[in-house]
């Protein structure tokens, strides 16, 4: 995972706009706004809503909702059109997560990660002096992933879609052909790229309009990326997979130095998991949680974390109380993530043990409610179910990588039946590897996810990282991708999630909390002050709209703080009890876009 800064700008509506240009986009310009410009209420429909990063791919599941489409149908739709008009992170080159919650009650939880490749080794980033060669794992051929993304959403929409898989593509492609405005910020994030694009013929060509550099109101047509969804559209995941197109991307990575072969394209798989469950009490309902399994590290966070808040009396993020219990509980929770998470597929992760509430009543224990503890004593525990005894083994004290970079996306979607999706997916760092096939697609560097060299501590938090984690053929890296759906009182919610690397915890645990027991209104409940603990380095995040005042009552209880700019993207959406009206609530530090109908 790199760091790199977001910037928000308003997205135009493009070849999309006439299905969408009604009182749902009204209402998503003329909502009241806060000193901030924030938007301070939901988009409200009667009947679908879907929330992203970018109003354009909000537009295009809007489009699939009016012909007839259902909420994967849309998601669908969604995920596809942001490959074409957010190449930071929307993507047909990575990986990611697929959260599905049926009208009906049937949950399932889609798992296309991407796996390293068959020729991939553990050591495969170290060079002949013993050291990291920290470029190779990020920029280029040598740190793709074999993408699952087109598999995934092809699986998606066979199982669970109602449409064909061209009518939710023409969106995707219509986008590529006839292009979109360049956005401010997007013609600044090509800005800030432009250093590792230029690396490559392909990403020069089509994002640095072949170095002189696009301005904002040009327009962006990818006429490569156009033909690839096409044949997608025609043939399916087979095209991707062992089509034109696997043949085009093998064939430079034979010639460019990447891994990938036409055997580990045809042999991806996506994985369909059981979605893990927690149930709560809180303000007279009963809730459910259903949020993601291993390899995702972030719903086992989200579970343990809630069992251990679930009696304390939380006032909000203007009590210094509240604010250190929760700050406490993302450390211990952090902990044990570091220690347990890995590819379940290889490695045996005690799931059941780190979300029992007995285990989550023991760790508890340990929080002072007054004064910070240090990492330096706070250690992974060990994990058990009730009324079996703790191990006496002690866990190995290695971090599993943290994976993904702020770049990756999230979007929310929910149509007119209470059918629901939650997916998060990803590049991992921004503009993935910086290299784009002649496919038209940009590819992933999702190897750097992966512990890159096992036994020594990582530059980016100078820890020692877990073997748990190394890189093997055909595993999936751990991820903190946490796509989750909330129920109260047997119905549908809430719908969250965000990127963020390890942020995408500590914000979509915040979110939950804001809806569920803070009792937020769905837009307060994003646009809220955000705050992170991750164990090491041993300090707290904070936004910078904390007041001051908390802040020194959180140095006076013994914590050490950094301000920084934005913690996640979170969009959301929310069901009213009252009305069952739909309630976008898309996150305003990316600008992003809630629409309904």
């Amino acid at each position: 995972m790199r760091i790199r800064k977001s910037f928000c700008v308003c997205v135009f509506l493009l070849s999309l706009a006439p299905l969408i240009r009604g009182q749902a986009a009204a209402e998503f310009r003329d909502r009241p706004h806060d000193a901030q410009g924030w938007p301070t209420q939901a988009v409200r429909a009667s009947h679908g809503m879907v929330a992203t990063d970018e109003e354009l791919g909000s537009a295009a599941g809007v489009e699939i909702f009016k012909r007839g489409g259902n909420a994967v149908d849309a998601a669908v739709a969604v995920a596809f059109a942001l490959a074409v008009v957010e190449p930071a992170a929307g993507n047909i080159g990575g990986g990611g997560f697929m959260l599905i919650r049926l009208a009906d009650g049937k949950a399932t939880f889609l798992d296309y990660r991407e796996v390293a490749p068959a020729k991939a080794t553990r050591d495969m980033y170290i060079g002949k002096n013993g050291k990291l060669d920290e470029e190779a794992s990020v920029l280029g051929y040598k740190s793709v992933a074999v993408p699952g993304t087109v598999a995934g959403l092809t699986l998606a929409l066979k199982t669970y879609g109602s449409l064909k898989l061209a009518d939710v593509m023409a969106p995707a492609i219509r986008l590529a052909e006839n292009g979109f405005p360049i956005s401010k910020r997007l013609a600044h994030e090509l800005e800030e790229e432009r250093a590792g694009l230029q690396h490559f013929a392909a990403s020069r060509r089509i994002f640095l309009n072949d170095g002189k550099m696009f301005q904002p109101g040009d327009t962006l047509r990818q006429p490569e990326l156009a033909a690839t969804l096409k044949r997608i559209a025609r043939n399916g995941a087979a095209e991707f997979y062992s089509g034109e197109t696997a043949r085009a991307l093998v064939d430079e990575m034979s010639r460019l130095g990447g891994l990938i072969t036409l055997d580990d394209l045809s042999k991806y798989q996506p994985k369909v998991r059981e979605v893990l469950r927690a149930k709560y009490d809180s303000n007279g309902h009963s809730w459910e949680v259903l949020t993601s399994p291993p390899p995702s590290s972030g719903g086992i966070a989200v579970i343990e974390a809630l069992n251990m808040l679930q009696t304390v009396p939380l006032k909000g993020w203007d009590d210094v109380e509240s604010v250190h219990v929760v700050a406490e509980v993302m450390r211990r929770v952090f902990a044990d993530r570091a220690a347990y998470l890995a590819d379940p597929d290889y490695s045996n992760v005690p799931v059941a043990g780190l979300t029992d509430p007995c285990y989550a009543k023991e760790v508890f224990a340990t929080v002072d409610s007054q004064r910070a503890s240090s990492s330096t004593v706070i250690k992974a525990g060990n994990p058990h179910i009730c009324g079996v005894a703790a191990s006496n083994s002690n866990s190995t004290e290695t971090l599993v990588s943290f994976g993904e970079g702020p770049h990756t996306t999230h979007f929310s979607v929910v149509d007119a039946a209470g059918n629901a999706v939650a997916s998060t997916y990803t590049l991992n760092d921004s503009y993935g590897s910086h290299a784009t096939s002649s496919a038209g697609f940009l590819l992933n560097d999702e190897m750097d996810d992966f512990t890159t060299q096992p036994g020594v501590p990582n530059a980016l938090f100078g820890l020692v990282q877990s073997e748990a984690n190394a890189i093997a053929p055909g595993h999936r890296p751990v991820s903190s991708m946490t796509p989750t759906i909330l129920l109260r009182d047997g119905k549908l919610s809430f719908v969250t999630g965000s990127p963020g690397g390890p942020t995408i915890i500590s914000a979509t645990l915040l979110s939950i909390l804001n809806w569920m027991r803070l009792g937020m209104e769905p837009q307060a409940a994003i646009n809220s002050p955000r705050f992170h603990h991750q164990w090491l380095p041993d300090r707290i995040l904070l936004e910078r709209a904390f007041p001051d005042s908390i802040e020194s009552a959180l140095n006076a209880r013994g914590h050490t703080t950094h301000r920084i700019g934005h913690i996640g993207v979170v969009n959301a959406i929310a069901i009213d009890p009252a009305t069952g009206d739909r309630l976008g609530a898309a996150d305003p530090r990316h600008d992003g876009a809630a629409v309904g109908y």
